[in-house]
């Protein structure tokens, strides 16, 4: 990453144990050679192993911090600051009051796990299938991944549950017909969220981009930008929902870097 985008990103990084003096050893590398070859990981879509030596950090150390951020919750925590920072950047409030929901199914490789995998008849795709609710600017909130067989429906109300507890001003999600029906009415009754459904005009042939809809669209792209996102390759479904939040993390620390250093909350 450049220097303006590390400037951005580093005061939001969580702190180590040791430097508050509660123990531990010092870390070995520098925590911007890790995050470039984690993102190496996640842009380029190679394998662990396939590390350029450049990196100096071997890859099983690499791997193993990417896998420590996930775990104690300092990626999500890194993606959420900086999610909230390109808001204030954009004149928004920190918090968003409204999301969007939506799927995207996936091909699977054959490192994934084969109890995480599935067949989407709809789409024809054997492979796994990622949740998303997405803010109106098109940041990502909640990421879930389920196997592809699943309905959008059924992955929906962990995704919407995962909504309701983080983030409180959220009353209102914009889907499609895909998740019209008794999705609805649970929303409402259990999440206290009001389900609105977009549809697609009958009269209209072609393509047509819909209001709000259009946001979570052009997310699943910009994830889809990243090779490692393309395709599951992960033998967690959890690694892939943190390869997702990498996906993100990058476009949001260039959008910080043209706007200026994170200011204050």
């Amino acid at each position: 990453m450049s220097d303006a985008e590390w400037q951005a990103i580093e005061p939001l990084m969580p702190r180590p144990a040791w430097l508050h003096g509660n123990g531990g050893r010092p870390e070995k590398y520098c925590r911007r050679l890790i995050m470039d070859a984690i993102r190496y990981v996640a842009d380029n879509g190679c394998k662990w192993r396939n590390l350029p030596v450049d990196f100096l950090a071997p890859w099983r150390t690499v791997h193993s911090i990417f896998t420590r951020w996930w775990q104690d919750g300092d990626l999500y925590a890194l993606h959420n600051d900086l999610r909230e920072q390109v808001r204030i950047a954009d004149g928004r409030e920190p918090e968003p009051s409204a999301g969007i929901i939506d799927s995207q199914s996936l091909r699977a490789a054959e490192t994934a796990a084969a109890g995480s995998r599935g067949y989407d008849a709809a789409k024809k795709v054997q492979g796994t299938k990622r949740h998303v609710i997405v803010d109106t600017l098109g940041l990502l909130l909640v990421v879930i991944v389920t196997a592809a067989s699943a309905q959008d429906r059924d992955g929906a109300k962990p995704a919407l549950e995962r909504l309701r507890d983080w983030y409180e001003r959220i009353t209102l999600v914009w889907a499609d017909s895909a998740y019209a029906g008794k999705l609805v009415t649970w929303a409402k009754k259990h999440v206290r969220l009001t389900l609105e459904i977009v549809k697609r005009s009958d009269d209209v042939s072609g393509f047509v981009v819909l209001p709000r809809r259009w946001v979570v669209e052009r997310t699943l792209s910009w994830i889809s930008q990243r090779r490692r996102c393309v395709r599951d390759y992960e033998r967690l479904s959890e690694h892939h929902e943190a390869m997702v939040l990498w996906a993100m993390i990058i476009p949001m620390g260039r959008r910080l870097a043209r706007s200026g250093s994170p200011k204050s909350t």
